[in-house]
């Protein structure tokens, strides 16, 4: 369930499967059972999968929507144009939380979803499986009488523009790995791009109603105004003068015509130039002329001509469906007429753009519909895809973890992350204590009948899975595959099934009318997301906190980010390994608690006393103001070599991670947000307050305190100044040095 894109790649498109090889891969009858859960993540049997795209999106929506409805749980997965934009802005372990919601809020709002999975599954107690058909899929389970249909789509998304005419351009990053990701899974770039649905996030239809609602408001006002105000063209040409005195006879002709009560035709006259041009029709029970063929200079004309000469008859524009313009002359009695025609003609005008508005929702009625039933949403690693809804279909995700769990927990009152449910279990895990935690992995494990149907499996699992093939309606189905978001939203669904069996939900005591997010045995896994793979925690989306993952194993000792610092700009064959020897020797053994790579640039370095951080930050100052050779010959040298490394608290690290500023490399990413004013000024005091402290005297022998209380070395005070250092001085100080060293080894 790996998220990746391509901008230009275009492939052939995938034939729908043919009878035979539905009835193969969504065959009623199940392998005998037998041999192996294996596998890693390998291919597993197709199963059939309906493509959506803007052609038939209100037909998949209607049936969606009945089996969302008596669904149990639904099933979903996204699939993405990348996940990072830069190396660095990847997860890490030491990672903050508001630092690792930065990273994924910046991938939510810098790619693009691509592809959206659903996958409902309703549990059918009249029947002993999860039956399959091409809208509907079955799951049996050996001993226990349980039935749930569920629809496998897939969703193709593509931002667009034409919905509402909106000069407005969207971008979205495609990172190269996903793209190729995709690829080779042979995902369908030629129908994404050209018929991928459309969609406004519930805050851009919020403004683009309320713009039409403002315009609609202005034009109100200003009529009957806005006819008088309009400048006359002037008739700079004899063709102009010609056409402008034909048309006055023309709606002459046809307003006596009118008036008198005498027979209205289409005024075919074979002395009259403009006939074909003509056309008499009916407009709002009122006589008109339809406008065809005429240009735009031609049709500004014929409005200053009704203008100037005929009050009584009307300039009316309307929009077909298709955007689409008519142009009318319509005929009124009264002036009273005329202002009612003209309110008319805009409120229908309003209500034609409105229609526009909703018509470009788009695939967010899958959203609304799934948040309106506010069944019980199941998905496998799944926050960056809720991110990535929120962004798409809601609006600007909110600046903190918090306000995002909460306003995620009002929308999907239900949530459940297969991922966290493997990790709390312990069969389940010392099941897949040698396989990755990947969708495909846990597909195979925990649903071999489903992933290779061919091979024995030695361990059955508690719930099967049978597929029917509904031979009636197979045009728009595919045979799905993993890493498509219908497939994988179909394995999620199966996972989820059997892992629920492992927590001990028994689905023949369930009651058709049972929330299965209410269950005992289900209930305390409810609504708690691992923010990522490697946070070490999951977030409660009820309280928007995080606590920690029992079952996560740490890599690196629990972060104090109180005692971390940020390092960055050093040399590219610096490595962290170096970094950590440097500032031990200064530091004693046993100062640095980790040094966490951020990339080749940039690192975190955790000190096990707080106090070490402001004490570093001191000496660096201290080191980079003197031109002197004990600073060449200082430990620390190796780190400041060449003058542009830099070093802050954590707080920074957070501060460029939330910058909107996207650079490759951290370093470069940390200097474009520190050169501006703001961030200059900042450091500058902070520069200057570090400068300024206990280390007026470190050239001369003097060390930190914290590296006093480890080792100790000697102070005191030479009346030198920086520059004027003898052989026997530089002698002395390296001498000093080694004791101290000596000394903290010992102690240490």
């Amino acid at each position: 369930m790996q998220r990746r894109r391509h901008p230009l790649l275009l492939l052939p498109r995938r034939r729908p499967p043919s009878r035979t090889l539905l009835s193969r891969l969504l065959s009623s009858s199940p392998p005998a059972s037998g041999g192996g859960g294996g596998g890693g993540g390998g291919g597993g049997g197709g199963v059939a999968v309906k493509q959506v795209t803007r052609g038939n999106l209100a037909e998949a929506l209607e049936e969606l929507r009945a089996r969302v409805r008596g669904a149990a749980f639904v099933g979903i997965d996204l699939e993405m144009s990348g996940v990072t934009s830069a190396p660095w802005r990847d997860t890490l372990e030491l990672d903050r939380a508001d630092v690792r919601y930065l990273k994924l809020r910046d991938s939510a709002e810098r790619f693009a979803a691509l592809q959206l999975g659903v996958c409902p599954f309703r549990w059918d107690p009249a029947k002993s499986a999860f039956v399959a058909h091409p809208s509907a899929i079955d799951i049996l389970s050996q001993d226990i009488t349980i039935s749930s249909h569920f629809t496998r789509h897939n969703f193709f998304i593509f931002p667009r523009n034409e919905p509402l005419n909106d000069c407005s351009t969207h971008e979205f990053l495609c990172q190269t790995t996903s793209i190729d990701f995709l690829a080779k899974y042979q995902f369908d770039f030629n129908t994404c791009f050209r018929e991928g649905i459309y969609y406004l996030s519930r805050t851009q239809e919020e403004e683009a109603l309320q713009k039409l609602y403002t315009l609609h408001n202005n034009e109100t006002s200003a009529y009957p105004n806005t006819s008088e105000e309009e400048e006359d063209a002037p008739l700079k040409s004899a063709a102009d003068v010609l056409f402008t005195e034909r048309m006055k006879i023309k709606f002459n002709e046809w307003r006596n015509s009118i008036v008198s009560n005498q027979r209205v035709d289409d005024h075919r006259s074979e002395n009259f130039k403009f006939a074909d041009q003509f056309q008499t029709v009916f407009f709002k029970m009122r006589p008109a002329i339809m406008l065809n063929g005429f240009t735009s200079h031609q049709l500004k004309l014929i409005r200053q001509i009704l203008r100037t000469h005929f009050r009584d008859l009307v300039y009316v524009c309307t929009f077909l469906e298709d955007g689409v313009s008519e142009k009318r002359v319509v005929y009124t009695d009264t002036n009273e007429d005329k202002i009612s025609l003209m309110k008319n003609v805009r409120e229908d005008l309003l209500k034609s753009r409105e229609a526009k508005v909703k018509s470009a929702v788009g695939i967010r009625h899958v959203i609304d519909l799934l948040a309106s039933e506010r069944k019980l949403i199941v998905g496998h690693s799944c926050f960056l895809d809720i991110a990535q809804i929120y962004s798409k279909f809601v609006g600007p995700l909110p600046s903190s973890m918090e306000e995002f769990a909460l306003s995620i927990n009002r929308m999907f009152p239900h949530m459940a992350d297969t991922r966290h449910l493997m990790s709390v279990n312990d069969a389940v895990q010392y099941r897949m204590r040698h396989k990755s935690k990947s969708l495909s992995s846990a597909f195979s494990l925990l649903c071999p009948a489903l992933h290779a149907p061919d091979e024995k499996s030695s361990t059955l699992p508690s719930v099967r899975i049978e597929v029917e093939a509904d031979e009636t309606v197979l045009s728009c189905f595919t045979s799905g595959a993993k890493h498509e978001a219908g497939y994988d939203a179909f394995m999620t669904g199966c996972v989820f099934v059997q892992l629920c069996a492992y927590h001990g939900i028994k689905f023949e005591q369930l009651s058709p009318l049972e929330d299965l997010a209410t269950n005992i045995n289900l209930k305390k896994h409810i609504n708690l997301l691992p923010p990522c793979w490697n946070s070490g925690t999951v977030l409660d989306l009820s309280t928007g906190t995080e606590r920690p993952d029992a079952g996560y194993k740490r890599r690196y000792p629990a972060a104090v980010y109180d005692n971390v610092i940020l390092i960055w700009g050093f040399q590219s064959k610096v490595r962290p390994k170096d970094i950590k020897d440097c500032i031990c020797k200064v530091f004693g053994r046993a100062s640095v608690t980790s040094v966490f790579p951020i990339d080749s640039t940039a690192v975190l370095v955790q000190f096990s006393k707080q106090e070490s951080v402001n004490d570093f930050l001191d000496l660096k100052a201290t080191l980079e103001s003197a031109d002197s050779a004990i600073s060449v010959l200082h430990p620390l040298s190796t780190i400041l070599e060449g003058g542009k490394t830099r070093a802050e608290k954590y707080d920074t690290y957070r501060d460029i991670c939330r910058s909107s500023v996207s650079k490759f490399s951290f370093a470069d990413q940390a200097e474009a947000v520190c050169s501006t004013s703001n961030s200059e000024s900042k450091f500058k005091e902070c520069n200057a307050a570090d400068g300024s402290g206990a280390y007026g005297s470190a050239l001369d022998g003097t060390v930190p305190a914290s590296v006093q209380q480890s080792g100790g070395a000697k102070s005191g005070s030479k009346n030198k100044g920086d520059d004027d250092f003898s052989y026997q001085d530089i002698l002395d100080a390296l001498q000093d040095g080694k004791t101290s060293v000596g000394k903290r080894m010992r102690n240490a």
